[in-house]
């Protein structure tokens, strides 16, 4: 039963972020973000946040580091809009996923370049 309340939070906490992070928050450092995915503990304290944006490495670190700034307010924000008794920790980490399928398809192309006759 943890397990699937840690699942409707984090989907809930995901929400509520992003709209924050849209609305409310004025850092010049933190871009333009989506939220992937949100994960939490089973105790609901300790909350991983995935984003994904588009830009070099360095952007991704000034972003990283201004998100990491804002966590106390993004955390009393999210204090103040969800009936949780106590707000998460939150910890925000870039995620990978859309740059390791992008990899992924430049690896096909390679292998299977799209001009190339199929074999006979």
């Amino acid at each position: 039963m943890a397990l699937k309340r840690a699942s409707r939070v984090a989907s809930l906490l995901r929400e509520v972020l992003s709209e924050i992070l849209a609305t409310q928050l004025k850092d010049p450092a933190v871009g333009r973000i989506t939220i992937s995915r949100v994960t939490l503990s089973d105790d609901l304290r300790n909350a991983r946040v995935y984003f994904n944006m588009l830009g070099t490495e360095a952007e991704r670190q000034k972003t990283l580091a201004g998100l990491t700034r804002a966590a106390g307010f993004l955390r009393t924000e999210l204090g103040k809009r969800m009936d949780l008794r106590r707000a998460p920790d939150l910890q925000f980490l870039y995620d990978d996923t859309l740059d390791y399928a992008e990899r992924i398809d430049q690896l096909l192309k390679q292998a299977f370049p799209p001009d190339a006759k199929p074999p006979e």
